[in-house]
């Protein structure tokens, strides 16, 4: 599809009669429930959407959104931030990761702040670019910092693939892969915030599937609508909510059927399998400890884990984020931006002081972004 027919799609997804439309259906429905529904966006790319295009102000009194975990920058802990941090500062080190990790500060610093004394840190557009940075320094350990949900996780076992296919020996891996369905259902059973339904974040599924969100409807009546990203794909999902509860329905659906299948893309999820393992244990920022939430490389590629190569140098203890940063409530969907003291003051994008202001996904970032704060 040419630029011109993409340029035209997207129109078409953010086209004001459309949206205006959608709106007034979406009122209807409200007003046939005679309650308020709060409904999770669990990824940040929802998130920004929302406040970008203004679709929580279009919203009828009864309806609200809540802000979930969905920025796997934002919920990575600063001891991993920290695992990153003195991965970087060895001097036969080049680290490179995806470009929000860059300004993540841990308890050290960022990895901007490594690279300010002399680290070799570079932020890759493709995992692939790792194997020209491999081959153009091969007395160098390049140690490729893994971050993402499942939308990502593919391309790290791809870039695993060629490291193996092509006998590459100077490329290790540091696996921060992290899984959507456990912080949700950790969320319902917290009960820190109201949650109704979910908008499911559609990148994810593509790959995963819709299936994967199958345990919401069945044991916590909590329906799921899959939804892109434009402003018609969320009021879209929207509408398709209101429904499902006005008909007394409660299911998984999906929106954003242009990409995303109930089964997903078995292809990625078998090459994930094969370097892939879930881990006991992994802990969320502002979340907590969450079994089988995350990834890991399986014992047999331990060869090219860096997490087990420098078992000594990273360190294992939890550090606490700063005392009156609120990004761990935001995350829990109990809380927004506005309501944190920092936020617009101490904490901006320039100098962040939460991973919710650093990330280009997080909730703070959107709210200073797009809310005149400036």
């Amino acid at each position: 599809m040419g630029s011109l027919a993409l340029k035209e799609l997207y129109e078409g997804f953010r086209d004001p009669k459309t949206i205006r439309a959608l709106v007034r259906s979406i009122e209807t429905e409200a007003e046939k429930l005679k309650r308020d529904i709060h409904i999770m966006e669990v990824c940040g790319g929802h998130t920004h959407s929302i406040v970008k295009y203004g679709l929580h102000q279009l919203m009828p009194n009864n309806i609200h959104f809540i802000h979930g975990p969905g920025c796997p920058v934002c919920v990575l802990p600063k001891e991993r931030i920290d695992h990153a941090y003195r991965l970087a500062m060895q001097s036969d080190v080049i680290l490179v990761t995806l470009g929000d990790m860059i300004k993540v500060p841990g308890s050290k610093g960022s990895l901007q702040d490594a690279r300010a004394k002399g680290a070799d840190v570079r932020y890759l557009y493709s995992p692939l670019d790792t194997l020209k940075i491999a081959k153009e320094n091969p007395d160098k350990k390049i140690i490729f910092f893994a971050i993402g949900f499942e939308t990502t996780t593919p391309m790290s076992a791809a870039l695993i693939q060629h490291v193996i296919d092509e006998g590459i020996e100077n490329i290790l891996f540091h696996i921060n892969h992290i899984r959507v369905p456990e912080p949700m259902k950790v969320l319902l059973d917290a009960k820190r915030s109201k949650i109704d339904a979910f908008i499911g974040p559609s990148h994810v599924s593509v790959i995963s599937g819709a299936n994967i969100y199958k345990a919401f409807p069945k044991k916590y009546h909590t329906p799921v609508v899959v939804a892109g990203f434009e402003p018609v794909d969320i009021l879209e999902g929207i509408l398709m909510l209101l429904k499902q509860f006005n008909e007394n329905r409660c299911g998984v659906e999906i929106e954003y059927s242009r990409s995303v299948t109930p089964e997903g893309n078995l292809v990625a999820q078998k090459l994930m399998d094969r370097f892939f393992e879930k881990r006991t244990h992994f802990r969320w920022r502002g979340i907590g400890d969450i079994a089988q939430s995350a990834l890991q490389l399986k014992k047999e590629f331990a060869y090219l884990d860096a997490e087990r190569i420098y078992t000594e140098l990273l360190p294992n203890r939890e550090i606490d984020d700063h005392k009156q940063c609120i990004c761990g409530d935001i995350l829990m969907g109990a809380a927004k931006p506005l309501e944190c003291r920092l936020f617009g003051n101490a904490c901006t994008p320039s100098s962040p002081l939460g991973s919710c202001m650093v990330s280009s996904e997080g909730a703070c970032a959107a709210y200073y972004r797009y809310g005149n704060m400036r």
